[in-house]
């Protein structure tokens, strides 16, 4: 137990995490040259792809240390996106100890501080390492100084790596077997075990990968998972090597996995405490939510006849995702679909790459929206997910909107276009730090309305990709909001529709109905475009119809037979117009999230 050392790998997106666990695995012989690829614990296409990870993963290696003792090393490899925050802080609570990765080339960035914060906060000891060292344009000393000034630590405890070509890794782990301490070995107590993220396997069930706090299991034990009470015999339970090796016992301080045989991961959340179902633990361990969407989007098959594929590949999908929530909905538009929740437009983005790519269905998402919570004159508090879905206004008496606080980390000559930026977006400044001399770290709260759209690329292209930001929720505020509404030939598109801020109402409805304007095909009558908020049309405009030539074969003659003409193809137009339905194109549903272009 003394040489069992538990600890994760934290740092922002494309920092070299998994570069670094790569080395690791490498140096301690966990995996041989022949099996050896690029990101080993990424291994989704769409995560090397990306170079994010997006699914949490944990290998076992053995250490043979200076002082000659062999030491247990647990990795816990972390997601590196803000939409999977939750995740990280489980994992983390599921270690010891941290490697903090920061680029050379970048130094630090808001999802290095606050994933920093996490670890500090779940008492972690943490390692500091400057990555890439190897690189031209590497700032060693200035990002030692930043480190120095936001940790208290000395300039010789910071390791300087190249997580590439493999350069003081051997380093790292020494620190890891000398500073992180030996976890608390509580084998007398009732078994308490953390799931820390798990996955789905069509043979085993789900497969929980948990920290054992106390007590031992073994694969003859009955055991309950505490939020649900849902008890279960395990299949098998084992350690990650870094492929999945049976073992007899997990004892307290180890870190493995047990195969439930459970047939959804709902039933086996992440964050939740294993228990004996026999003898119980008197409290779960602390921390434990149910995942909570935030950004919702309708989704829907091109082909009607695809219905049914796009329902199975959601539920694939959400066997090993329990975060991913999906109800059928029907759009006069779009026909037969789901609205599905996720917790961030990346995680949007990850569902919509893996159903074109994995299960080659062809879809459209509708703009993504976010959840409201309307005061109705009755008194009722109703929660709605969906635009369209809002009562008529005589009804409504206020309409709240979820907040969030957010810390935008910038170079200090960036300092006016991202204040520019998010007071456009209706951000409210609240503070700022100066963690370096030339950074700068903006608060501000938010509504989640705003950001869920482009507002990332907009600061990511005005800073120059410099600036780097971390959001949390705060809370629901009233707003003065209003619904928008398209109607494209006298019917409403309810998937166009929209619930906007009363002041952005004219400009927006304006900008989107010239927008579907160029989008939507021309037809052989004339299409009519109107924007409708607050009981009055405020903008509108025509899709002109296609013109036939009929007088082209008049050659000359009375002019009587040219208006005969003309005046069948009216009655033809208007007989047309009755019965014709408009197609919109994918683009046209698009085109709410690009208004700003």
């Amino acid at each position: 137990m003394e040489n069992i050392r538990n600890f994760c790998i934290i740092a922002h997106v494309d920092h070299g995490k998994s570069t670094l666990a790569d080395r690791m695995l490498q140096l301690t012989d966990t995996i041989s040259a022949r099996e050896m690829t690029e990101q080993v614990l990424d291994n989704m296409e769409l995560e090397r792809e990306k170079g994010v990870t997006i699914k949490a993963s944990a290998v076992r290696m053995v250490y043979h240390a200076k002082d000659e003792q062999d030491y247990e090393f647990n990795l816990i490899d972390t997601p590196g996106h803000v939409d999977f925050n939750y995740e990280v802080s489980r994992a983390l609570y599921a270690c010891e100890g941290a490697v903090l990765v920061v680029d050379a080339t970048q130094g630090i960035e808001a999802q290095t501080l606050a994933n920093l914060y996490l670890a500090l906060d779940a008492n972690l000891v943490i390692i500091p390492v400057i990555n890439k060292i190897d690189l031209p344009s590497a700032q060693v000393d200035e990002v030692k100084k930043d480190l120095v000034n936001l940790l208290g630590v000395d300039e010789e405890e910071i390791i300087p790596i190249s997580a590439k070509t493999g350069q003081n890794v051997d380093l790292v782990l020494e620190a890891i077997a000398k500073k992180i301490p030996e976890p608390p070995r509580n084998i007398d107590q009732p078994l308490r075990a953390l799931i820390f993220d798990s996955h789905y396997d069509p043979y085993k069930g789900v497969i929980a990968y948990v920290r054992v706090f106390d007590g031992k299991l073994e694969p003859t034990d009955r055991i309950m998972m505490m939020a649900n009470g849902i008890r279960t015999q395990p299949v098998e339970i084992g350690v990650f090597s870094p492929d999945l090796r049976p073992i007899d016992k997990l004892e307290a301080g180890d870190v493995g996995y047990i195969a439930t045989g459970l047939k959804t991961v709902s039933e086996c959340r992440v964050g939740d405490t294993i228990t004996n179902a026999v003898k119980p633990a008197a409290e779960a361990l602390p921390g434990y939510r149910k995942a909570k969407p935030m950004v919702f989007a309708g989704v829907y098959p091109t082909e009607g006849e695809d219905y049914s594929n796009l329902k199975d590949a959601l539920e694939k999908l959400q066997l090993n995702d329990a975060s991913l929530s999906f109800e059928p909905e029907s759009s006069e538009a779009l026909n037969f679909g789901f609205r599905c929740g996720f917790l961030g437009l990346f995680h949007m983005e990850i569902i919509q790459e893996r159903l074109e790519r994995e299960y080659n269905l062809d879809v459209v998402f509708t703009a993504p929206s976010v959840e409201y919570q309307v005061l109705l004159t009755n008194g009722d508090v109703i929660t709605i997910d969906s635009p369209a879905d809002l009562p008529d206004e005589s009804r409504i008496v206020e309409i709240r909107e979820p907040w969030l606080t957010l810390n935008i980390f910038t170079p200090s000559e960036y300092y006016g276009v991202v204040m520019d930026l998010v007071k456009r977006k209706r951000g409210i400044y609240i503070s700022e730090e100066y963690p370096s001399a030339n950074r700068v770290q903006l608060n501000f709260e938010i509504p989640l309305s705003e950001i869920i759209v482009d507002f990332f690329d907009l600061l990511k292209s005005g800073t120059r990709g410099y600036a780097s930001m971390d959001y949390q929720f705060l809370e629901y505020r009233a707003g003065d909001l209003v619904k928008l509404e398209i109607l494209i030939n006298g019917e409403k598109v309810d998937a166009l529709t929209a619930i906007v801020h009363k002041s952005d109402a004219y400009h927006k409805g304006q900008a989107l109905v010239s927008k579907l304007k160029e989008l939507i095909p021309q037809q052989l009558f004339t299409i009519p475009i109107q924007a409708y908020s607050q009981g009055k049309v405020i903008s509108r405009a025509n899709v002109k119809a296609l013109r036939k030539d009929v007088l082209a074969k008049c050659y000359g003659g009375d002019i009587t037979r040219k208006k005969k003409l003309l005046e069948k193809q009216k009655k033809g137009k208007k007989r047309m117009k009755m019965v014709g339905s408009v197609e919109i194109p994918q683009e046209a549903f698009m085109a709410m999230l690009r208004l700003e272009d």
